[in-house]
């Protein structure tokens, strides 16, 4: 498989240079179906998010410096991820959430407060500005969160390398964790990546269907960023979606190859701007960012099993509930692994929506105590 990888980023590199942007870009294509292929064939986990994006990452690596692609590739890939997420939303999960909100609240303080005693972590032992620590570490919504990291006082390179390292390490090691630690029956294993998952109502021709998903793609992407919604390419497309499955009197049906080519464009997206250069001149700070989110990892699993067994919920939907981040390839695993998507999508987006409300507010807060802490040392 290495040799295999290494002879592929070879044919890239040599007979497509930046004078054929589009061949580079067809070829970074057709590599990661080979290798999210290949993945797929020996079970590997999330094999369609994975592969690309490893194979991004090596090829970044390979240059020297981020290959990054279009900015529509990730929009396109993410609001597949959201459309499909809509059609495996159930209604029964909103009335089933309810009766488990004070455990759901509660896991998400546990988790939102761990990520920021990261942060925290950070300042103290990388000697990073307050607000970069805990802009860096906070869950969920990484564009956002770098986007408003300026104004709020952060080094906004710093904050997008970190944010970077905890997606990229939540999306490789939760995936692989859940896997091995909570694994799915063969049933389960078929279901999830065979079913067409197909609503109720009057059956269509295939091409109507996709029609129809990528209208609601596009008005869920045009209306997320007018509405300025967090997470706008995953959650627009992901609230019409439940508008047109729910409302359309059609059996609309979200086709495998569909699903997991939304997954390769994203991953591929993830891996390709990987920027080593920026991660060695941060090295110290990514060191200590990469061992904090492995062992916030490790907790927010044990979050999630406690919430399993106070609440009954299938474990493999309550781990996957309350991770740090990545909720793209949460989704995928869930669908892999058999779980409630519905439940993982609430779980998710709720503490993504706590943390955009409330990260301000804090950082403020951490800035004001540096400020007054750092007087009063002078004033000693």
């Amino acid at each position: 498989m290495k040799d295999c990888l290494t002879a592929w980023i070879g044919i890239i590199q040599n007979r497509f240079r930046a004078k054929a942007p589009i061949a580079k870009i067809t070829l970074l294509l057709l590599g990661a179906t080979f290798f999210g292929f290949c993945l797929d064939k020996i079970n590997f986990p999330v094999a369609w998010l994975l592969g690309p994006m490893i194979l991004g990452i090596s090829y970044a690596l390979n240059r020297g410096s981020p290959q990054p692609l279009p900015k529509l590739f990730s929009t396109v890939g993410k609001s597949i991820i959201g459309v499909a997420t809509a059609a495996r939303f159930s209604l029964e999960t909103l009335a089933t959430a309810t009766n488990y909100a004070l455990p759901l609240l509660l896991c998400i303080f546990i988790t939102g407060s761990l990520s920021l005693f990261n942060g925290y972590l950070l300042e103290r032992w990388a000697g990073i500005n307050r607000a970069t620590g805990f802009l860096g570490s906070t869950p969920g919504a990484a564009s956002a969160i770098v986007a408003m990291s300026e104004e709020m006082g952060a080094d906004a390179i710093a904050v997008s390398v970190l944010q970077y390292v905890r997606v990229a390490i939540v999306v490789l090691f939760i995936p692989l964790a859940a896997s091995l630690l909570f694994p799915a029956n063969s049933v389960t294993q078929v279901q999830a990546t065979t079913t067409i998952y197909p609503t109720s109502g009057v059956p269509i021709p295939i091409s109507w269907n996709l029609l129809i998903l990528a209208v609601c793609a596009i008005i869920g992407v045009w209306g997320g960023s007018r509405l300025r919604l967090p997470a706008s390419p995953f959650l627009g497309p992901f609230l019409v979606g439940l508008i047109a499955f729910s409302g359309l009197p059609y059996q609309l049906q979200i086709p495998p190859f569909l699903f997991a080519g939304g997954l390769l464009v994203f991953g591929l997206f993830i891996g390709l701007k990987f920027d080593f250069h920026t991660v060695r001149k941060l090295f110290k700070a990514v060191l200590i960012e990469v061992v904090l989110v492995i062992v916030l990892s490790l907790i927010c699993l044990g979050v999630g099993y406690g919430f399993h067994l106070v609440t009954d919920v299938n474990v493999v939907t309550a781990v996957l509930s309350f991770t740090p981040g990545g909720i793209e390839a949460m989704i995928a695993t869930v669908v892999q692994l058999g779980g409630d998507v519905g439940l993982v999508v609430m779980a998710q987006m709720t503490r993504m929506l706590i943390v955009l409300l409330l990260s301000p507010w804090l950082v403020s807060f951490a800035l004001k105590s540096a400020a007054k802490a750092n007087f009063q040392k002078e004033k000693d």
